[in-house]
Formats: C-alpha cells, structure tokens, sequence
C-alpha cells in the first residue's frame, strides 16, 4: 500500500465530533473505500459523499470527495 493512503494515527475523539461534511453539514462516520482505504463518510442521505483519510488525517475537500452508490 502507498504511503499517502496509509491510515497513520487514529483521529481523537473529541476531534471526530467537531468534523462535519463541507458541503452538506452533515455528520462523519467511518468507512472503506472500494479500495480498501479509510474514509469519513457523510451521512446525508440526499447527498452522501465520502473523503479519503491519509496518514491519518482527513482530506475534507469537496474536490477530493466522491459519491457514495447504495
């Protein structure tokens, strides 16, 4: 696996709770990617997008979001 989508330290909690989607506002819960990588993903349900955690961080950049397909 590539440095750059490596999981790296776990996020603190009290931190998780302050992230929100930047597009909608909405919530963020932990997810995979179809690749196998770690991700938020919103929980909008008209609009639910996820972002890519690298290194441990979160990408929350409407760019770099992708649609989350039922």
């Amino acid at each position: 696996m590539d440095e750059s989508t490596t999981s790296g330290p776990a996020l603190e909690q009290w931190a998780r709770d302050l992230l929100r989607c930047p597009v909608t506002g909405a919530t963020l819960v932990d997810g995979v990617g179809p690749d196998g990588t770690p991700e938020l993903v919103s929980t909008d349900p008209e609009n639910p997008l996820a972002y890519p955690v690298r290194d441990g961080i979160p990408v929350l950049l409407a760019d770099e979001a992708r649609k989350v397909t039922a």
